[in-house]
C-alpha cells in the first residue's frame, strides 16, 4: 500500500502527473499518517459499514476506510487526481469512485443504491470553504448513522457549542437537530501540506433516529431560529417581527408570551425545545 502521509513519496508522484495544489478547492493534504487512521477508527467504522467519502484527495482516508468497511464511495470533483488515485488505492476493490460533486447527487437515492443492507456512513476531509453546505446535505439527507467529519476547529466548536455561549448560532442548532456532534480530537497545521493557517479538528454527529421536539412545521422552525440569530443580542421580539413581517412587533410579543417566555428574552439563550415551543406558536397563529 502506498504511504501517502510520506512527503518522499508523494512529492514525485505528484510532479509525475503534473498535479498542483488548487487553492480554489480548498486542497491540503495530510501528511500525518495517525490522522486518517484515528478518523476511520473513532468514527466506528467495520465490515458492517457502507461508508461515503467526500474529496478523497490522495486517498489517505480513503485507504484506511477501505481497510475496515464493507464497501467505500469517494465522490471527488478534481479529475486531475484519477492517475493519482489509481497508484494509490487502486488496490481495493471494495472502492468505487464517483467523479462529481456531491452537492448535485440525490443523496438518499445515491446512499440507497450503493450501500443498500449496509449501516451507511459519511466520512471526509472537508475543504474548509464548502463545509457548511456539505454538512448541510448530509444532515438533510436524513439517511446516514453518523456523519464523522474534519473541518476548521472553530466550525467544530460552533457545532457543538451550548445554548447562550458564543459559538452558538443557527448553524448550531441545525446541526444538533438532527444529530448529536462529540468533538474527537484537534489536527494541527503541520499535518497538511501545504499547511492551513488554522487548526482543525475532527466531530462525530450521530444522526437522531427521532427527533421528538415535536415541531409541527420544519421550515417554519427554521426560520424562527435564523430570525432568532439575524438579530443577535437583541430581543428575540425584534428578530421574529423582522423574520416574520406578518407578525409584527406586536405578534411577535404575544408568541413570544403565549410560548411562556419574558418579554426580553434573547434568541441565543434558547435551547432546541424552547425554540420548537415558539415556532409552534406562529405555526397556530398562522392558523
Amino acid at each position: 500500500m502506498v504511504n501517502v502521509c510520506d512527503i518522499q513519496v508523494m512529492k514525485p508522484l505528484l510532479q509525475e502527473h503534473g498535479f498542483h495544489f488548487s487553492k480554489a478547492k480548498g486542497q491540503n493534504f495530510l501528511i500525518a499518517p495517525w490522522v486518517p487512521r484515528s478518523i476511520a477508527e473513532d468514527a466506528g467504522v467495520d465490515e458492517t459499514a457502507g461508508v461515503l467519502e467526500i474529496g478523497p484527495g490522495i486517498g489517505p482516508l480513503t485507504q484506511q476506510l477501505c481497510l475496515r468497511a464493507k464497501k467505500v464511495c469517494a465522490v471527488e470533483l478534481d479529475t486531475r487526481l484519477k492517475p493519482i488515485l489509481d497508484i494509490t488505492v487502486g488496490e481495493f476493490d471494495n472502492l468505487e469512485i464517483v467523479w462529481n460533486d456531491v452537492l448535485k447527487l440525490d443523496i438518499p437515492a445515491f446512499v440507497e443504491e450503493k450501500f443498500g443492507g449496509l449501516r451507511p456512513m459519511a466520512c471526509a476531509n472537508l475543504p474548509y470553504y464548502i463545509t457548511s453546505p456539505i454538512l448541510t446535505a448530509l444532515l438533510e439527507a436524513d439517511c446516514f448513522d453518523s456523519v464523522t467529519v474534519m473541518v476548521q476547529k472553530e466550525v467544530a466548536q460552533r457545532i457543538a457549542a451550548a445554548p447562550g455561549s458564543a459559538d452558538y448560532s443557527a448553524f448550531t442548532v441545525f446541526c444538533q437537530y438532527y444529530a448529536e456532534p462529540q468533538l474527537l480530537f484537534d489536527v494541527p497545521a503541520h499535518c497538511f501540506m501545504p499547511q492551513p493557517k488554522v487548526t482543525s479538528a475532527v466531530i462525530q454527529l450521530k444522526v437522531r433516529k427521532e427527533r421528538s421536539w415535536g415541531a409541527l412545521d420544519e421550515d417554519i422552525f427554521f426560520r424562527t431560529v435564523r430570525a432568532s440569530f439575524a438579530m443577535r443580542r437583541k430581543k428575540l421580539s425584534n428578530g421574529l417581527a423582522s423574520g416574520f413581517p406578518e407578525l409584527g412587533k406586536t405578534g411577535a410579543a404575544e408568541v413570544i408570551q403565549a410560548a411562556g417566555f419574558d418579554a426580553n428574552v434573547r434568541g441565543e439563550t434558547l435551547s432546541i425545545p424552547e425554540f420548537v415551543r415558539i415556532a409552534n406558536e406562529i405555526v397556530k397563529r398562522r392558523g
